[in-house]
């Protein structure tokens, strides 16, 4: 699923699934640059690199939580235009 919300000065988006969830062990490698798990020749492995960077040149930051066998979540939260 899919949510948005606006919170403390933040907009915040998440994205969820209840999919197999990411081991413990994998979970801060997944921002990594060409970090996959899937097969040679089926992903290059920057996606989620390439959403950290966006995020953070925005001052941002982007969060998961997932637990094997019940899903994850990713959390992007931006820093609400405060120019005036």
């Amino acid at each position: 699923g899919v949510s948005t919300r606006v919170t403390d000065g933040l907009a915040i988006l998440e994205v969820s699934d209840t999919g197999h969830g990411i081991p413990d062990s994998q979970q801060k490698e997944i921002f990594e640059p060409f970090f996959s798990t899937k097969e040679p020749g089926r992903g290059t492995g920057l996606g989620l690199f390439i959403v950290s960077q966006i995020v953070q040149e925005h001052h941002g930051r982007v969060e998961v939580e997932s637990e094997e066998g019940r899903g994850t979540t990713l959390r992007v939260s931006l820093p609400r235009d405060s120019s005036p």
